[in-house]
């Protein structure tokens, strides 16, 4: 019983504070509930308390930390655009510049290699965003 009443006390920072720390303690208190239930004696429990609560610490927190440094992997605005195929629409060079049609939507674009040229209906990739212009290639 004491060891269930221990879990929710560990249960209640973690919710206030939300450091999960507190819930991997909470976890061990539980495992310690359970060894008594099964009839291990004072010194299993807390040996098991410790052994659960450690191997989580060591175990979640450099996983969750390795994902806490990650950005995240939805890209918006003009970064979802490049690397986007498009279409030309009118001629695009590197000088002048053209048209194409990327995502739906009608954009002025130049080459990226100043000899290429690419004609209407050809596939062309977009590598950067420069202002309202698509650089392809």
């Amino acid at each position: 019983m004491w060891w269930l009443l221990a879990a929710v006390g560990l249960g209640i920072p973690l919710v206030v504070t939300a450091l999960p720390e507190f819930g991997m303690f909470a976890v061990g208190a539980v495992a310690g509930a359970v060894t008594a239930a099964l009839g291990g004696g004072t010194v299993l429990q807390f040996l098991v308390f410790v052994a659960v609560s450690v191997a989580l610490v060591a175990v979640v927190r450099p996983i969750a930390n390795r994902h806490r440094g990650q950005s995240p992997r939805l890209a918006s605005g003009i970064d979802a655009l490049k690397g986007r195929s498009a279409t030309v629409l009118e001629r695009v060079d590197s000088g002048e510049g053209g048209r194409i049609k990327l995502a739906g939507e009608i954009w002025s674009a130049r080459a990226l290699d100043s000899d290429r040229v690419y004609e209407p209906g050809q596939q062309v990739d977009v590598v950067e965003i420069e202002g309202a212009t698509a650089v392809v290639i």
